[in-house]
């Protein structure tokens, strides 16, 4: 093989890595459009506090068939969603009172209020996360009603 092909051959082999390398290392920072910031819920009830004991973050990803309310239920800890596709109505069994929240939109849930979510004409899709600790449920359905989710 000629000398100067080697060079060529070689320049490459070794400087070929340390320009993948240097671009793998290139620092920026990323953008961030906040969803949702709150120290209340979706129907104004303030959140006195966190659980007590180790955190235990749990993220979810909940599908609801089209025209399906879940059963009534209460949250022990605080959470937040946000709806992927479809439509979700919170309902506060006590109030009355109903909010709507759409695709690209987020919310936070109440904690020890009965209430129950409603899809629309669609399926809706959420993820939801929850600031409990281990061994407290995310959910506690209330008494004769069918889980919020198995």
């Amino acid at each position: 093989m000629n000398t100067i092909y080697k060079r060529v051959f070689l320049s490459l082999v070794l400087f070929t890595p340390f320009v993948a390398l240097v671009r793998a290392q290139s620092v920026s920072s990323a953008h961030v459009d906040v969803l949702v910031k709150s120290d209340k819920s979706w129907n104004g009830k303030p959140y006195t506090s966190y659980p007590k004991g180790t955190p235990q973050l749990t993220m979810l990803k909940m599908t609801i068939p089209p025209n399906t309310a879940l059963p009534w239920h209460t949250h022990p800890v605080p959470n937040a969603g946000y709806v992927l596709s479809g439509q979700l109505t919170i309902e506060d069994k006590a109030s009355g009172k109903k909010e709507t929240f759409k695709s690209g939109q987020a919310f936070t849930e109440s904690v020890d209020d009965v209430h129950r979510g409603v899809s629309g004409d669609q399926p809706t899709v959420l993820i939801i996360t929850y600031s409990g600790t281990p061994g407290v449920p995310t959910f506690n359905p209330v008494k004769g009603e069918r889980p919020e989710y198995q």
